[in-house]
């Protein structure tokens, strides 16, 4: 492949709509910082962070329908998730907004499959896809947090709002717990695999 092919390449895989979406999303990751602790507006974060949450569902819908998936977004989409999660966490665990001994088990899990997957990198293991149940985890606490600051803020229905966010995050945590558990399997096979792709890399390279 010639060197303009190959920039040809790069370029149409970084050049996509869903990619432009997930990063305006990180981009945005900021702003709702600044919203919730630096002004106290918890319905306006609230809102921000319910549009960021669906625009992940919009991104990959948009990959899928017009064949614009790539590499690039395979890697920045759930980057692009998981810094969201966990600057929405902290920032709610620092207003208050959100139990601490809930926020600390969603930091734990996060925390844990970051590591696993450093860990896995480093000894050679191929990339592994997000899990459809993991997936359904991330945007069910996705659309919980937004309810739990809109009932923690001046709106009216409060009361119903924790009661249906708190119902979504408990479900939503328990099943990306469980997701965690299924990525066991898919993390042993990743390692055999991209050690057997390295060993068949350096044999028919010497």
């Amino acid at each position: 492949m010639s060197s303009n092919q190959w920039r040809v390449e790069i370029t149409s895989n970084l050049a996509t709509i869903p990619n432009l979406i997930s990063g305006l999303r990180l981009g945005c990751v900021p702003f709702f910082c600044v919203l919730l602790l630096a002004m106290g507006n918890r319905v306006g974060a609230a809102i921000l962070l319910g549009v960021l949450g669906a625009t992940d569902w919009v991104d990959g819908f948009i990959a899928r329908r017009f064949k614009q998936e790539s590499e690039m977004g395979k890697i920045l989409d759930p980057t692009a998730d998981r810094l969201m999660f966990l600057a929405a966490v902290t920032a709610m665990l620092i207003d208050g907004s959100l139990h601490l001994v809930f926020g600390v088990l969603m930091l734990m899990r996060e925390a844990a499959v970051s590591l696993v997957v450093l860990i896995l990198a480093a000894l050679g293991a191929r990339r592994m896809d997000v899990t459809w149940t993991g997936k359904t985890a991330t945007f069910g606490l996705m659309f919980a947090l937004p309810l739990l600051l809109l009932g923690n803020s001046n709106v009216g229905g409060g009361v119903a709002l924790r009661s249906v966010g708190w119902g979504i995050a408990i479900l939503s945590l328990a099943l990306s717990y469980y997701a965690a558990i299924q990525y066991i399997p898919q993390a042993r096979q990743a390692l055999t695999e991209g050690r057997a792709n390295q060993a068949s890399s350096q044999t028919s390279s010497s």
